[in-house]
């Protein structure tokens, strides 16, 4: 899934000593494999964020070593400044429990976090942009139970609690009137249905993802607004030769309700999609987009990669049309970090039309 309210996990190693010291736990007797910990000070850049410096660590785990039919379980912290004046700390992680029966992912964060608002609609003119800041406390926990057949039933709970939101008195988000302007806090419950066959959980070399929930907003659960979020994310990975693979991946993010609140509408850009656009560049009720990649491995270390995007946002799946899609392109390199389990550092550099461009230093794979 690609996280829309919470932004973090930007990430660039300052040294070559956790691929180091992964491979020096990999020697060690099997009672060492199961438990991976990384700890390690990183520099970031994105478009987002500028230049931001911090502290992180990466956890890589199974539950019992001999579960072989289990992927590698993952939780990943942040703590992270950046010179625009922003904080973010964050927990990110994915749990697969014996033979894969149970999986749990959870994102929690604290943001406080100056941005960029262009208004409303896919038509917005770079001309519009504002500066605005907030403080936002997030919760994401998806716990899926196996049903055979690779197929995983699932319910979700969210909680966005969004407070001190300063913004231009008079500017657009009073003449739009957008929801969510003064703060919101938001709490819903929803269900998943998922397939995931796929050989590797930070970088597939073959396989399917395709995941569809819904998430319901309620005044009975704690919300302060009423409305369902919709979900469609589908994912496949096709290994062309033993050193090439080939990713796809269409999106689909939608709203139904009548007040939908600021940082839960549908944003376009961002380091997981749409790579060139300032993530939030159009934001709106609805979303597509549709990606593909080609991964190329040099050797067991490096490899590069080069990709294309096309999206938009819309009030409505009406307002949709081929001429107004949006499109980026780029390359971009990789560094595993840890080669037994595929987690790699990448280098990505994607380009749009205009002035729609940016660098991004991340940890793990797009889609």
């Amino acid at each position: 899934m690609i996280p829309k309210k919470a932004c973090y996990l930007v990430i660039i190693f300052l040294w070559i000593g956790p691929s180091l010291f992964s491979d020096a736990l990999m020697a060690q007797k099997d009672s060492l494999k199961s438990h991976q910990i990384l700890l390690f000070p990183v520099l970031t850049k994105s478009i987002e964020t500028s230049w931001s410096f911090g502290v992180a660590s990466s956890s890589t785990f199974k539950f019992s070593k001999k579960d072989t039919a289990s992927r590698t379980s993952n939780i990943q912290t942040i703590m992270l400044y950046s010179l625009k004046k922003q904080f973010v700390a964050a927990i990110n992680g994915a749990q697969y429990f014996k033979n894969e029966r149970y999986i749990l992912n959870e994102q929690m964060s604290y943001s406080s976090f100056p941005d960029k608002f262009w208004g409303l609609g896919k038509h917005s003119p770079d001309s519009a942009e504002e500066d605005y800041t907030f403080q936002q406390y997030y919760i994401y926990l998806h716990l899926m139970r196996h049903l055979g057949n690779n197929i995983f039933a699932g319910v979700l709970f969210e909680y966005q609690n969004l407070l001190e939101v300063n913004y231009k008195k008079g500017g657009l988000f009073d003449q739009q009137q957008v929801v969510g302007r003064n703060g919101s806090k938001i709490s819903g419950l929803g269900l998943s249905l998922t397939f995931d066959n796929r050989t590797n959980a930070f970088a597939p070399n073959s396989g399917s993802f395709a995941q569809i929930y819904f998430n319901h907003f309620n005044p009975i659960f704690g919300s302060e607004y009423l409305y369902t979020n919709f979900v469609i994310d589908l994912r496949k990975y096709i290994s062309v030769s033993s050193k090439d693979v080939l990713a796809f991946q269409g999106y689909s993010y939608s709203n139904i309700g009548n007040e939908i609140p600021l940082r839960s509408l549908a944003t376009l850009g961002g380091m997981g999609s749409m790579r060139g656009y300032y993530d939030g560049r159009y934001r709106d009720r609805q979303q597509l987009v549709f990606q593909t990649e080609l991964r190329h491995s040099f050797n067991k270390r490096f490899g590069a990669v080069a990709f294309g995007n096309i999206g938009d946002v819309g009030h409505n799946f009406t307002d949709f049309s081929l001429p107004d899609l949006k499109y980026t392109y780029g390359a971009g390199l990789r560094y595993a970090i840890n080669r037994s389990e595929k987690l790699n550092l990448r280098l990505d550099y994607g380009i749009g039309p205009g002035k729609n461009h940016g660098l991004y230093f991340e940890l793990g794979e797009a889609f």
